[in-house]
């Protein structure tokens, strides 16, 4: 057992690669270990010991031959370190009871034997080690309390300390042994823990580890760094957009010296990856490990709990749900008072959870029901840290409430809310659907002002937004259907302005971070010139180019209306261009986008056409996702039930940048049979 005690095992060892200042820092395996017993009481010496370590490769550095003098024969004959190990600790405890004691201290010069090879080496075989070599003496930096002048410890040589050592032991054993007040410690596990936002951290004691296997957990990672000691919950797992880890980890240790002999493990390997170290600063550690809620503070507090994270969570889903899901055999730490939920700040579930068990066992258990069912869906389940706790947290509370809408008009333009917002509608859903949804209400919606929102790909987004009468009636509605059931899903409506639906139909991009602007470049919407457009007076020719809109592809001049008068061309309202011009920024680097076109019963345009235009009788349609070898007859045949002007024009066009065919069929009448 080592302690505080009058006899030292003084402990030495060699590997095939790198020594000295550089011991560890290759990865290679140790060849060579020696040691001897020093009688402080009696002032005696003990047998040197000097053992051969087998490695898996005998491939030996030149440095390595030039200061052992081993050959790879020699090292092939030698035990493997398991066994070299048990012969110290039984080497050891039988010349210490031969003497008649029960501990000793162990001393090295240097940590790097212990820290940089035994440790990491005795971790990646699966080697438990005595108990001795969690608890030591540095020779080095006790020399170096002795001796100010001599140099930073880690400059110092065995051979320029060895002099004074021995006339030490010898001559004033009682000295040493008083004068042993520093012992270096190696801890037996990491702890988890939570990180304040407040916590001041020294940027000289974080690493960035890069290239970490995504399943990796805070475990695996201070396993990785065996033999340094990481601070408490001082590993922050890093993750990307989608709340997915990244293979990144900021890891902070106990001081500088720790984190340095960290830098040296760059390029060492966690499986049969290799993963990058380098420096990184307190601040992104508290940017990813930092907290403030006070929920989570409660949650992280109980110590040496097993953190597990639930993915997919049924947005119904209650405590009394995970609990019967994860079954007896993964009991939860305090029942519910082990489950965190992760929301939004409005209250909504992200389906995200976290999980404390006791120990590994329920863990284990635990995730065996990865990708096993709950109500009709999937659940993963994972390893997980405080620090991702925190980040996870951190990351959804700061999530706004709606999107983050363009900047209002100014002041004197009063903004009226007389539309609605439905989420999380059915893909399923249509427009008799959504009608039969909203029940009596259905007579205060404009006409044609049901407006499905596509994706990309032209699929339902689940979105819709539909125009009131007024605003009062658009609030009623926001009051009295909200997160009312459409089929086996409830749907929520929110009351928004004409401005914002205007904002999602053009492009811009509805999610949970905000909305994001169409990715365009404004004056790409539109040729530059459109005769329909005359300049108004003040306007300057170029502010009535952005106010063209982009389905047209050749200019037309008026026509005269015929016996039956068609139903204007639906155009974008020129306001809309005006915000859409102030607040995106025109030098991003967008590529031409086209907007999904909403569905309406009986038109295919967004908004009523501007009263500038005169009347005209015909519309545009644009197509998207035409197959490749779409000919004109399949495009006739697809508008059948549809009158056809007779001198119609059609082109495809092919865009490298998105690879969609689109077609452009110009002046078709839509009329219904």
């Amino acid at each position: 057992m080592a302690s505080h005690s009058d006899t030292l095992v003084v402990f030495f060892g060699a590997t095939a690669g790198a020594n000295g200042g550089k011991l560890g820092s290759d990865e290679r395996e140790l060849i060579l270990l020696v040691w001897q017993i020093v009688d402080l009481h009696e002032n005696k010496v003990g047998k040197l010991q000097r053992t051969l370590v087998q490695p898996d490769s005998a491939d030996l550095s030149e440095q390595c031959k030039e200061e052992t003098g081993l050959t790879a024969e020699e090292l092939c004959k030698a035990e493997p370190l398991e066994s070299v190990l048990q012969q110290f600790y039984q080497s050891v405890s039988a010349e210490l009871k031969s003497l008649g004691r029960s501990s000793y201290t162990l001393c090295v010069d240097g940590p790097l034997l212990i820290r940089q090879v035994l440790h990491p080496e005795a971790s990646k075989k699966n080697l438990v080690l005595p108990e001795c070599f969690y608890t030591f003496v540095d020779l080095k930096k006790e020399f170096q309390k002795c001796c100010p002048n001599a140099g930073p410890a880690r400059d110092l040589t065995l051979t320029s300390m060895l002099d004074c050592i021995l006339l030490m032991l010898w001559v004033l054993p009682w000295y040493l042994y008083h004068k042993f007040s520093t012992f270096e410690t190696v801890n037996y596990k990491f702890e988890s823990g939570a990180c304040s936002k407040t916590e001041a951290v020294d940027s000289e004691t974080v690493i960035r580890a890069r290239g970490l296997p995504w399943q990796s957990s805070d475990q695996d990672i201070a396993r990785f760094f065996k033999g340094l000691n990481i601070a408490k919950g001082g590993v922050a797992l890093c993750l990307n957009a989608q709340g997915r880890r990244n293979g990144e980890a900021l890891v902070r240790f106990i001081n500088s010296e720790h984190r340095d002999m960290a830098l040296e493990r760059h390029k060492h390997h966690m499986g049969n990856r290799y993963i990058e170290v380098y420096k990184a600063t307190g601040e992104e550690f508290l940017k990813i490990a930092g907290g403030t809620s006070n929920e989570v503070a409660q949650f992280l507090s109980k110590e040496n709990q097993v953190i597990i994270r639930m993915r997919g969570l049924p947005f119904t889903a209650s405590p009394q749900d995970v609990l019967g899901y994860l079954g007896p055999e993964s009991p939860v730490t305090d029942g519910t008072e082990g489950l965190l939920f992760v929301k939004y700040p409005d209250g909504r579930p992200t389906g995200d959870a976290f999980v404390l068990f006791a120990c590994e066992e329920y863990a284990q258990n635990a995730l065996k029901k990865h990708k096993q069912i709950l109500g009709k869906r999937y659940i993963e389940l994972f390893r997980s840290t405080a620090a991702e706790v925190q980040q996870v947290l951190n990351r959804y509370m700061s999530t706004p409430l709606i999107s983050t809408l363009p900047p209002p008009p100014p002041p004197m333009v009063p903004i009226t809310r007389d539309c609605i917002r439905l989420r999380g509608l059915p893909y399923t859903a249509a427009i008799e659907d959504i009608l039969e949804f909203m029940g009596e209400h259905t007579i205060d919606i404009k006409p044609h002002g049901v407006h499905m929102v596509l994706n990309q790909q032209g699929r339902p987004s689940g979105d819709a937004f539909i125009q009131m009468k007024s605003a009062d009636r658009a609030f009623m509605v926001a009051q009295k259907c909200h997160k009312k059931m459409m089929k086996d899903r409830y749907v929520e409506v929110f009351q928004c302005s004409t401005e914002e639906m205007s904002f999602v139909l053009m492009g811009g991009t509805l999610n949970r971070s905000g909305l994001s602007p169409p990715p365009c470049k404004l004056p790409c919407l539109s040729p530059p010139t459109y005769a329909a457009f005359p300049a108004t007076p003040g306007m300057l020719p170029t502010e009535a180019a952005f106010y063209q809109p982009p389905l047209l592809a050749t200019p037309r001049t008026p026509q005269a209306p015929a016996h039956n008068p068609a139903p204007a061309l639906a155009y974008y309202s020129p306001q809309l261009y005006m915000n859409m011009n102030m607040n995106m920024n025109m030098n991003m680097n967008y590529t031409t986008y086209y907007p999904s076109p909403p569905v309406s019963p009986s038109t295919v345009s967004y908004f009523p056409a501007p009263s500038i235009l005169p009347p005209q009788p015909g519309a545009l349609v644009r197509m998207q996702g035409v197959p490749y070898n779409a000919g004109v007859k399949d495009i006739l045949s697809f508008f059948q039930g549809y009158q056809v002007t007779p001198h119609f024009h059609f082109s495809l066009t092919h865009s490298l940048t998105h690879s969609l065919t689109h077609s452009l069929i110009q002046v078709l009448e839509f009329k219904n049979k």
